[in-house]
């Protein structure tokens, strides 16, 4: 894997909208915000676009996200907020020319589809992490801060990765594993499928998490994963946060943790889950495709190799 330069206090984010659009305030608090960090900014030109549920037309989209690429004042990305709309510019992506210019790239949610990409074509290591306007906007708690800054700037290992206090992880399967983590969000993994981006999980850490499901919608893109063999492929898996996916009507539902106890169980995979690390806040700041370890008795994640150089 590909690993980009650590970032640095005075260093330049770039901040681009591959998805979803938001308000000239949302975007100027988080240029404000990252500025407070420590960082300087520079902003694309979709986070002020806007065409219908998108961040602008694919193409200025795309153009965005290649351009602070190929920036050499910017060091690091950091995507504006998710939604709907990064799946439809993957082919407009340079994938080879990010693996020639490696910055720190970060996101979640939609930006799933960008870090598929990126991990196994580009071959870069990317972030799982808080966005510009969903999260950074609004000022990050204590531990979302340190936990990114420690992802984005250090290049040692991360080593065991902790909830917030109070919050512990919890075993669903026990066992124990190694393998690069991968994965991100489910819908948008399920959505891939069946492309020339679709997941590879075979000897990984699979991670998921999910917003807004139902239950037996959480249950139809599992068992696509697991007809499609990703489940059994992977060495572990990881069930991070899970924001309103519990049943409108529990009486005529499957809890969520059923269908996890239903579908994930019987593989015999190490699994964890409340791992928060999603569409929540504190929010934990993964690594993507770096070594990890993953102790299933005890509910432990260890990160083992740095994300940067």
């Amino acid at each position: 894997m590909i690993k980009p330069n650590a970032l640095k206090f005075g260093d330049v984010i770039g901040i681009v909208a591959p998805s979803g659009p938001t308000t000239k305030e949302r975007v100027k608090l988080a240029k404000d915000q990252l500025e407070g960090l420590g960082f300087q900014v520079k902003l694309g030109h979709s986070c002020y676009e806007k065409h219908g549920y998108l961040s602008g037309k694919d193409e200025v989209r795309a153009r965005d996200l290649n351009h602070m690429f190929e920036d050499q004042e910017v060091q690091g990305i950091i995507c504006l907020r998710g939604g709907y709309g990064a799946s439809k510019i993957l082919n407009r992506i340079d994938l080879e020319q990010i693996a020639k210019r490696p910055k720190v790239f970060v996101g979640y949610s939609d930006i799933t589809a960008l870090h598929l990409a990126m991990n196994q074509i580009s071959k870069l290591v990317t972030f799982h992490g808080p966005m510009g306007s969903s999260d950074i906007a609004g000022g990050l708690d204590d531990f979302t801060r340190e936990g990114f800054l420690k992802a984005v700037m250090g290049s040692s290992p991360m080593g065991e990765i902790q909830n917030p206090k109070g919050k512990k992880m919890q075993s669903l399967v026990g066992g124990k594993a190694n393998g690069i983590l991968v994965g991100g969000n489910l819908s948008l993994i399920a959505a891939t499928m069946g492309t020339p981006y679709e997941i590879d999980t075979k000897g990984k850490i699979l991670f998921l998490e999910e917003i807004g499901e139902e239950p037996y919608r959480v249950d139809r893109m599992l068992t696509q994963l697991l007809l499609s063999g990703k489940l059994g492929d992977a060495e572990g898996i990881l069930l991070g946060d899970w924001m309103d996916c519990e049943p409108e009507e529990p009486e005529k539902s499957l809890s969520l943790m059923a269908v996890f106890e239903e579908i994930i169980g019987p593989l015999g995979k190490p699994t964890i889950y409340d791992v928060e690390a999603g569409h929540c806040s504190p929010m934990i700041t993964l690594p993507f495709g770096v070594r990890s370890f993953l102790d299933a008795e005890e509910g432990r994640l260890i990160i083992e190799e740095g994300g940067t150089v």
